[in-house]
């Protein structure tokens, strides 16, 4: 098995040079699909869903979706390969250039490479164009570039299974080592809190006042002290939480002055897991630890605060067994490139995880990513070229 390395890295350039962060996916799904059709697959072939008109942020494509048809066995499964197209924001504005073995950022130090996962995609188009220019035989190949991975994982999540033409095994690319078996992630709630207090002049009358602000400062003391914030562990089950953005629903400052007691502050928080349950036991002390705090923040005629907790799940956890048929073909297929399978679980989540609960067992593998979120992202081109190559032996494999 041979793959025109020059060839996949100059892909992998091209779609680095595309500026088209989470939730601005347009013009690389344009771009893969000009790709795609450059090496022989047929336009008919290459589609877009519908999964962004279900997606709850704005999102202006759906999931790209290119079948192949079997060319070798008759009755042969079919087989997936997917990455996602989107980046990070912080990746908004990259130059990629070749600097021996790596791909890096000419502008390093100011905005990271998209190296997550602009790999995935290159790794994909490369199959194809390998699988078409051999004229290699394989079973029927779905292969999907989902959108708004970064921001919640919204692609994979809201795609309808039917349109992935009922694949039996799922190969995702999207990390740093292509002999990493990913066969378990971490499952996630993110949950949000209006808190609504009144405000009033804080040098006059505070007393009149309801601090939304001291709402959120009695339930974080409450939740930390139940050793229920950073890492939580509990009974021997382990996860983690953080509260991220505290501010608006619209992302600006709570509250309007120093003289002003806070009435509104709007907070975003997430609960891990890889414990479905435990998952859920953590949003919920965190639902319990702002509901007491509102009722504990009065003005001087005994009214509270008032809080509207909600949560979502963002992902389920998963967890693949070692002797899993697609975790077996991974391995022959790491082996068969001259390297040794490392099977491992991450405590981030990945598109692979709503692929398990959509009932496509599916295992992840890394394609050179480094430094990933970073302004100090570089891609490995060996692991890179090692990944095409792991591609088109899986895609090939009897």
């Amino acid at each position: 098995m041979t793959v025109d390395t020059a060839a996949a890295v100059e892909r992998l350039l091209r779609f680095l040079s595309v500026n088209a962060i989470t939730g601005h996916e347009g013009p690389i799904g344009k771009e893969l699909a000009a790709a795609l059709q450059e090496v022989g697959v047929p336009a008919k072939a290459i589609t877009f869903d519908d999964a962004h008109t279900r997606i709850p942020e704005p999102t202006p494509i759906g999931n790209l979706i290119v079948k192949l048809p079997g060319t070798g066995k008759k009755g042969a499964q079919p087989i997936l390969f997917m990455t996602h197209m989107d980046t990070v924001p912080l990746c908004a504005g990259a130059k990629p250039k070749i600097a021996g073995k790596r791909v890096v950022n000419e502008l390093e130090g100011t905005t990271a490479l998209g190296g997550d996962n602009r790999t995935g995609c290159a790794v994909l188009v490369t199959l194809a164009a390998e699988l078409i220019k051999q004229k290699l035989p394989h079973p029927p190949i779905t292969m999907l570039f989902t959108v708004r991975e970064e921001s919640g994982l919204f692609g994979a999540k809201h795609l309808n299974p039917v349109d992935l033409g009922g694949p039996a095994v799922g190969f995702n690319f999207d990390g740093r080592s292509a002999a990493d078996v990913i066969v378990g992630a971490i499952g996630a709630d993110r949950w949000f809190v209006d808190i609504r207090g009144k405000a009033a002049h804080a040098g006059v009358a505070p007393e009149k006042g309801i601090s939304a602000t001291m709402v959120l400062a009695l339930a974080m003391a409450e939740v930390y002290e139940g050793g229920w914030f950073g890492k939580v562990i509990k009974d021997g089950r382990e996860g983690t939480s953080n509260v991220g953005l505290v501010g608006t629903a619209d992302g600006k400052s709570a509250g309007d002055a120093t003289n002003v007691v806070t009435d509104f502050v709007h907070v975003k928080g997430e609960s891990r897991s890889h414990d479905a349950k435990f998952v859920r036991e953590i949003t919920a002390a965190y639902k319990t630890a702002f509901t007491n705090a509102a009722a504990k923040v009065k003005d001087h005629e005994g009214r509270a605060a008032k809080v509207k907790f909600t949560s979502r799940l963002d992902y389920v956890p998963f967890r693949l067994k070692s002797d899993a048929p697609v975790v077996k073909l991974a391995e022959v297929a790491i082996q068969k490139i001259g390297r040794t399978p490392n099977l491992r679980t991450t405590n981030g989540g990945l598109d692979a995880n709503w692929m398990v609960k959509h009932g496509i067992p599916t295992v992840t593998f890394g394609a050179g990513q480094n430094e990933i979120h970073t302004v100090k992202e570089f891609v490995d081109l060996r692991e890179f070229e090692s990944a095409c190559q792991l591609a088109l032996v899986l895609a090939t494999a009897e």
